[in-house]
């Protein structure tokens, strides 16, 4: 058999789940590709097309990214407990032309983060930046270990309906800056900071820093964040997102092939990234 697999979303430059998928089916002996499907925000049209090809046998998986997880979501036939909860999928699979979609996100980022920060399984008082699909999975995660979650994004509506949902606090995006300083975790589920914009920070630049408040940010390219950089020097803890991706796409893979992969099976130019 071979694997068609591939990522929709947009913009899909910076992405290196090729990369990673590539390298776990070389790992698992099998013959497959793993494309890119850039699919503007407003294309509903086009991601239906796609998600069609999935659930014809076209394509076997497919991965979802930014800006499609909950629209993704809401096109699927049939949900895992944790997407429907989430409200959000980042994995998706055809059984008998019956679209799936499911959540490895949350997974991913909690092993990730207790990994590397392994206080966070005390628990204490989080904050969310953003409200999209990935925020969606931080917070179903952190609210399933006994996190307290604040949220703050641009769009107060959209972290009403999240709030709504999970039982979190909204935080005005003008006082998220205060709010940090009173958390124990930050956790940037917003794009800001992405290349090719690497300058950018979701916190604005006179946020003081506590040096016991962690920061996880899910933007993994560039491999140190401007928003990691500026709690480093504070002498925070800070982590970017390339584990959490590994380990998601790692889940997915599974999820289509049946193939497990450890870490010991990932690629070296892969493995030791941070």
């Amino acid at each position: 058999m071979i694997y068609r697999l591939g990522l929709v979303g947009y913009p899909l430059e910076h992405s290196r789940s090729p990369e990673l998928h590539h390298g776990f089916l070389r790992a698992c002996g099998l013959d497959g590709e793993y494309r890119l499907y850039p699919v503007p925000p407003n294309d509903e049209n086009g991601l239906r097309r796609l998600l069609n090809s999935l659930r014809g046998g076209e394509i076997h998986g497919l991965n979802v990214t930014i800006p499609h997880k909950e629209r993704a979501a809401k096109l699927a036939d049939r949900l895992t407990p944790a997407a429907k909860a989430i409200g959000a999928v980042n994995t998706l699979w055809a059984e008998n032309g019956v679209l799936w979609g499911d959540n490895t996100d949350a997974p991913g980022f909690w092993e990730d983060l207790s990994e590397k920060w392994p206080a966070a399984v005390r628990g204490g008082l989080a904050l969310v930046l953003g409200a999209g699909g990935a925020a969606r999975a931080v917070v179903y995660a952190l609210a399933a270990h006994g996190w307290r979650v604040w949220v703050a994004a641009r769009r107060r509506e959209q972290a009403e309906g999240l709030c709504a949902r999970r039982g979190c606090a909204v935080v005005e995006w003008g006082e998220r800056a205060a709010a940090a300083a009173s958390a124990n975790l930050v956790v940037n589920a917003t794009p800001v900071g992405m290349h090719p914009k690497v300058e950018e920070s979701p916190l604005p630049a006179e946020t003081r820093w506590n040096a016991a408040t962690a920061v996880y940010d899910l933007v993994y390219n560039p491999p140190v964040t401007a928003l990691v950089a500026a709690a480093r020097e504070a002498g925070a803890p800070a982590f970017t997102g390339f584990g959490m991706l590994v380990r998601q796409a790692r889940l997915a893979f599974t999820r289509w092939t049946g193939c497990k992969m450890l870490e010991a099976a990932l690629p070296a130019e892969i493995s030791g990234s941070e």
